[in-house]
C-alpha cells in the first residue's frame, strides 16, 4: 500500500483547506484510513479515521465539528476537509492505512507509538497564520 498526501499550504485563521490522500496498492474491505499530524516539537497525534468499507468515522476532540474525513473508494482517495482553521492546527499532516481495526482504535489515543499504523505516506505541511 502506498499513500501520497497533497493539498497543504498556507491559510489564514478561520479559513479552509482540503487535504487529499491518493491510495495505491491493495486495499481490502477491513482497512481503515487515518489522518495524523505533527507540530514542531510535539508528538504525532491522531486527527481522524474512516473505515474503507462502510465509511464510519471518528475524530479527535480538537477537530470535531471543524474537520471532515471522507473517502472515494472508486478513486482510491481519502480527504480531510478542514474548516475554521486555527493557528494551533499548524502541523505536518500524514495519511495512513491499517488493516487491523483494533489497532486503529488504540491509535486514537496517545500511545507513545505502541499502536502505529502499518502504512504511511509522506506528510504535507499545513500552516495557519493568525
Amino acid at each position: 500500500v502506498q499513500l501520497q498526501a497533497s493539498g497543504g499550504g498556507l491559510v489564514q485563521a478561520g479559513g479552509s483547506m482540503r487535504l487529499s490522500c491518493e491510495v495505491s496498492g491493495r486495499i481490502f474491505s477491513g482497512y481503515s484510513m487515518g489522518w495524523f499530524r505533527q507540530a514542531p516539537g510535539k508528538e504525532r497525534e491522531f486527527v481522524a479515521d474512516i473505515r474503507w468499507t462502510g465509511g464510519s468515522t471518528y475524530y479527535a476532540d480538537s477537530v470535531k465539528g471543524r474537520f471532515t474525513i471522507s473517502r472515494d473508494n472508486a478513486k482510491n482517495m481519502v480527504y480531510l476537509q478542514m474548516n475554521s482553521l486555527k493557528p494551533e492546527d499548524t502541523a505536518v499532516y500524514y495519511c495512513a492505512a491499517d488493516p487491523n481495526y483494533q489497532k486503529v482504535i488504540f491509535a486514537r489515543r496517545p500511545t507513545d507509538g505502541k499502536y502505529r499504523y502499518d502504512y504511511w505516506g509522506p506528510g504535507t505541511q499545513v500552516t495557519v497564520s493568525s
